[in-house]
């Protein structure tokens, strides 16, 4: 048996030690280790999200236009640079294969909207002759990609 000894009116026991609660298990949970490791990775996704975007470094122009409301499918995206090559999403691709390969994906996705995103110094004929390749490709719905804060017909910024 376990020897007792008197401490300022208090008893305590010299031999085995209870654990407090009478032997139950602790029923808390430690959420610290959680919470350090949901932060880290809030750290990744927050880094790591604006190179997720199409990457192709072109110089749009700008217009007072607003953004188009985005629906739930990825949108597809045509990129025509300043030198005159063709991009779908971030593949190159030559002028001779754009309809059949958009003909292609046209047949495999819903919707019929596509956006174009053309360099500020491709000439008007350039990007009418790339919106009709894209219709001709069975994609109707074109929306022209561009920078916001440009100049109004009134020649007021916004």
């Amino acid at each position: 048996m376990a020897r007792i000894q008197q401490i300022g009116g208090r008893q305590r026991g010299l031999g085995r030690s209870r654990r407090r609660g009478g032997g139950r298990p602790m029923s808390e949970i430690n959420v610290t280790p959680f919470v350090d490791v949901m932060l880290v990775l809030l750290i990744i996704f927050m880094v790591a999200a604006p190179l997720l975007t199409v990457g192709v470094p072109i110089d749009l122009p700008k217009t007072a236009a607003t953004a188009l409301p985005s629906d739930s499918e990825e949108p597809l995206t045509i990129t025509l640079t300043s030198s005159g090559e063709l991009q779908i999403q971030t593949t190159p691709t030559p002028r001779e294969e754009l309809i059949p390969k958009l003909r292609a994906i046209a047949a495999e996705r819903e919707g019929r909207r596509i956006f174009l995103r053309a360099d500020g110094a491709v000439s008007y004929k350039d990007v009418m002759e790339v919106m009709g390749a894209l219709n001709a490709s069975g994609f109707s719905n074109v929306g022209l990609v561009t920078d916001t804060g440009g100049p109004t017909l009134d020649q007021s910024e916004q």
